[in-house]
């Protein structure tokens, strides 16, 4: 039994891969694989099959595209204009990933010429694959105020001078060093360790890890490190 007189339609997933290489943001995209805009650069995207669900379908189609596995995946928004693809009519849902670049480096594969560009360096993308991009990074800017979202796209030990870029980058604003480090590092939202890293400097930096527990007691308190607009 079918609904009647109701049309068909594809759905597709895309997935908007952001990550940060201790440095700057980048995004993660493809070169197309077929027609139309075949070669064209591109976000990990494809078809929902029958018997799956848009969850799936996502880490599905990553894997097949990427090699990534078992990464952040976050469903964001729906893109559904009539003539967004120029052969049928597609339903994309975007979902966004979040990951540490020289964590998984090594993983990605090379099928499809998967290459990192600086978000404020895209090449022309297809359809609107630059839509869903803007709005990505305005919900994770959202996001990060309020969630530890952020510290998906760091290693498991990082330096305070590499958490103050990571927001510095994303918000595009310079940040009260000394008063941010203050601020954070009376929290408990950090652990000290021992180690240092001394690859910017001799005197070096401390490594330091997220306190999962007392974040998820405090989450909201990340907002008082950031600046105000």
């Amino acid at each position: 039994m079918k609904y009647s007189n109701q049309e068909r339609m594809l759905v597709a997933v895309d997935s908007i891969i952001i990550g940060f290489d201790g440095n700057e943001y980048k995004i993660l995209l493809i070169q197309r694989g077929f027609a139309p805009e075949k070669e064209k650069w591109s976000l990990m995207g494809g078809f929902v099959q029958k018997n799956e669900s848009l969850d799936d379908a996502a880490s599905r189609i990553l894997d097949q595209l990427t090699g990534l596995k078992n990464v952040y995946l976050e469903q964001l928004h729906s893109f559904g204009k009539p003539n967004r693809d120029p052969i049928e009519r597609v339903i994309a849902v975007t979902y966004m990933a979040l990951i540490d670049i020289q964590q998984y480096e090594q993983q990605i594969n090379n099928d499809f010429h998967a290459r990192w560009f600086p978000i404020n360096q895209l090449p022309k993308l297809i359809f609107d694959h630059e839509e869903m991009i803007d709005m990505a990074l305005m919900k994770l800017r959202y996001k990060a105020t309020l969630h530890p979202v952020l510290f998906e796209l760091l290693p498991d030990k990082f330096t305070i001078p590499q958490l103050i870029t990571m927001y510095e980058g994303l918000f595009a604003t310079e940040i009260d060093k000394r008063n941010f480090s203050r601020k954070i590092l009376s929290s408990d939202l950090l652990i000290k360790e021992n180690e240092k890293d001394k690859s910017s400097s001799k005197r070096g930096a401390f490594y330091f890890r997220l306190n999962r527990e007392t974040y998820k007691k405090n989450f909201q308190r990340i907002h008082n490190f950031l600046p105000k607009n």
